[in-house]
């Protein structure tokens, strides 16, 4: 393959290869430890054909792809019915927006190749009772001296982290200082999850997935060596993060689900709908609504590209994908009758697996992930549109 292959031969070439080498019987995979060694195996070997990390610069194997390829890498994945990279995803997106644009030289050149070799990152931002508030987190980080150099020293919990239990890094959020604005007291750093003091408890999901997990600081030491940004600086820095989350991942899982299409498709085909006007109008409203989110996720990311992003239109993106996926899923179910409303095995991997039922309690998943429905109507509204704030100590 040529770095200036074109879509559609990229397409051909990526087929052909998809067919010799996508992972089989990943579906039956029903141990969670498993899976995880099946998501390792599988990443590297996308790095190794250069498929990987479509989105990193062209220095790295694979990167440099525009959006068009992009798209289509990750159309045909999900056409082949390849598993979504779960366990990486914080890795290639999170871990490397934030490293790529605000860590310094010796830590780029520390982090960015052990994640090409499998290297995994969880992200540690949300806390109990902090809600959708990221300015809130309370978890506590104290300067100290050490013979061997100064080190913050942790304590407090995160909640809702991505595969934490399998991750050997964590970009964390502390709170360095209470003076001042809330965002002002924040401080970033990137902490080694085999540090003394770190305890990560999975969190069983509804579905019967463990995708999120706890963690618990107990006096843990981080040089300070690894804080990214200065202190105090840290809500800067997560800006960094979280733009990738509302950018590079949905245009991935967007495209992905416009892919996965055909799953809905074949559902209507299997229970006898082909002729139902009813039904195949449902599915055309389900197109359009997808087709939507994508088209919405790609002007955002090529804005974002060319120095333009304004106030609200991350909000947009999020929550035109969280409503597709909950209409994609919601018409699954539907359509599936009373055989899809039973608890069948989950299946991890991805979010349009066609196990209809646990697809669909995972859609609302991401109406609260990475900020709530609600926060992102009401930064639309005040902060995009002009309206009047929303009034505080409402009750009901």
């Amino acid at each position: 393959m040529t770095d200036q292959a074109s879509p559609d031969t990229l397409r051909s070439e990526l087929r052909s290869w998809l067919a010799a080498n996508k992972p089989q019987g990943w579906r039956d995979i029903t141990d969670h430890k498993a899976f995880a060694d099946s998501q390792k195996q599988w990443f590297l070997k996308l790095v190794e054909a250069g498929y990987a990390i479509p989105h990193w610069p062209k220095e790295w194997p694979g990167g440099g792809r525009s959006l068009a390829e992009q798209k289509v890498i990750y159309e045909e994945m999900a056409a082949a019915d390849t598993p979504r990279l779960l366990l990486s995803f914080i890795s290639t997106y999170h871990a490397y927006a934030t490293l790529h644009e605000c860590a310094n030289d010796e830590q780029k050149t520390r982090y960015l190749p052990g994640i090409l070799k499998g290297e995994t990152w969880c992200q540690g931002f949300s806390e109990p009772g902090a809600g959708s508030d990221l300015a809130a987190i309370k978890c506590k980080a104290e300067r100290d001296s050490r013979p061997d150099g100064d080190v913050y020293v942790v304590n407090g919990q995160k909640i809702w982290s991505t595969m934490a239990q399998y991750a050997d890094m964590c970009l964390l959020l502390v709170r360095t200082s209470s003076e001042g604005a809330k965002q002002a007291g924040i401080t970033y750093l990137l902490m080694d999850m085999k540090s003394p003091g770190v305890t990560v408890r999975p969190i069983e999901q509804i579905q019967g997935d463990e995708e999120f997990a706890e963690i618990f600081l107990d006096n843990v030491e981080v040089p300070v060596s690894q804080r990214v940004g200065e202190e105090g600086a840290g809500w800067a820095v997560a800006q960094a993060t979280l733009a990738s989350e509302r950018g590079l991942t949905l245009l991935e899982l967007s495209n992905r689900m416009r892919g996965a299409l055909s799953r809905v498709a074949e559902l209507i085909r299997e229970h006898g709908h082909a002729e139902d006007r009813g039904i195949l109008r449902d599915f055309g409203a389900l197109v359009t609504q997808v087709d939507a989110a994508s088209a919405l996720a790609d002007r955002f990311l090529e804005n974002r590209i060319a120095g333009i992003e304004r106030v609200g239109d991350a909000s947009i993106v999020k929550n035109a994908y969280s409503r597709a996926l909950r209409a994609y899923s919601l018409l699954g179910v539907r359509l599936g009758g009373m055989a899809e409303q039973y608890r069948a095995p989950i299946t991890f991997g991805d979010l349009n697996t066609g196990n209809w039922m646990a697809d669909f309690m995972n859609s609302y998943a991401w109406t609260i992930a990475g900020g709530s429905e609600e926060v992102q109507r009401n930064i639309i509204a005040e902060r995009m549109l002009g309206m009047p704030r929303e009034p505080k100590g409402w009750v009901l």
